[in-house]
């Protein structure tokens, strides 16, 4: 239970601590605040410390679904996406808004995404939106993971079709489901159980990390496949959960969504136990996140 709660907490953590430097470069931030520990306020967005983005957002309509439905439906979570975007956040990524307006105009569920990443060129159409709020799903099935490799690549298509993506949703939620296992080396069981399929670009940069190569630089773009390498390695290697999502977010880029995704793993690992109560306190869902981990661990399997 720890460690699953650990998984929605620490995302949200890794969301609302790296929100204030959204698009800054390391070395902003350095001049700003030397190492950003503490949550912040105002910085990209304008908003108070431990607001979260769309990042937690989702993953909260995700889980709200998985609970209120008893399992998968991705019908729902679209009408919640819907719903979510038409209450105006203020941060929001390209491919989800148009992914979301096309279902807004009679898409389905499994053709919105499609549509969007057909008509986006290379370059523009793997982002990093459906891997920042995927886990819930793999504290729901966490024991059945042929079954969470499905689900987490239906719920990446209502937005990212692209199979960097999809297939990035199913190693991110195996390695987490893993972590809640106790596994020794989650995201190696990953790459194993989706290599014949993935594709080798997303492959190809995950398996040195999951060797235990540890990278000097690394990417902080919002591709999906930089944007999984840098969250991995950053959980996989750190010592903390804190630990891991100070690195993740103080390289800057797209701060807020990599230290979700980070946060996310981290707290898999280590537990919310591990999560700084001084970030926890400045999060106004938390009550909410710690409700949905504990219905996700009791919800049973499809």
């Amino acid at each position: 239970m720890d460690r699953a709660a650990g998984v929605v907490l620490g995302l949200a953590c890794g969301d609302a601590l790296g929100r204030p430097v959204e698009f800054r470069s390391q070395g902003q931030i350095a001049a700003e605040y030397g190492t950003l520990t503490e949550m912040v306020g105002h910085g990209t967005w304008e908003q108070p410390a431990g607001t979260i983005t769309d990042d937690t957002d989702q993953s909260v309509c995700i889980a709200r679904s998985l609970v209120e439905c008893g399992g998968f439906d991705p019908a729902d979570i679209t009408e919640r996406f819907v719903a979510w975007y038409d209450s105006g956040p203020f941060d929001i990524g390209n491919m989800t808004r148009q992914s979301i307006q096309a279902l807004k105009q009679g898409q389905a569920w499994d053709e919105a995404g499609q549509q969007v990443w057909e008509a986006s060129a290379e370059g523009s159409n793997a982002g990093n939106g459906s891997v920042m709020r995927c886990a819930p799903l793999a504290v729901a099935y966490r024991d059945n993971t042929d079954r969470l490799a499905e689900v987490s690549r239906e719920s990446s298509l209502i937005t990212h079709a692209d199979p960097r993506c999809t297939y990035g949703c199913a190693v991110l939620n195996r390695t987490v489901a893993g972590y809640l296992r106790d596994e020794p080396n989650p995201l190696a069981s990953a790459l194993d159980q989706v290599c014949s399929d993935a594709p080798d670009e997303l492959v190809s940069a995950l398996a040195p990390v999951a060797d235990g190569t540890e990278f000097e630089s690394l990417s902080t773009s919002g591709y999906v496949v930089d944007s999984l390498q840098t969250a991995l390695h950053d959980a996989v290697f750190a010592e903390s959960a804190e630990d891991a999502i100070v690195t993740a977010v103080n390289r800057g880029g797209d701060a807020d969504t990599i230290g979700a995704i980070t946060g996310a793993v981290a707290g898999a690992r280590f537990g919310a136990q591990d999560l700084p109560e001084r970030w926890l306190s400045s999060i106004d869902e938390r009550d909410e996140l710690t409700r949905l981990a504990e219905r996700l661990v009791e919800l049973e399997e499809e």
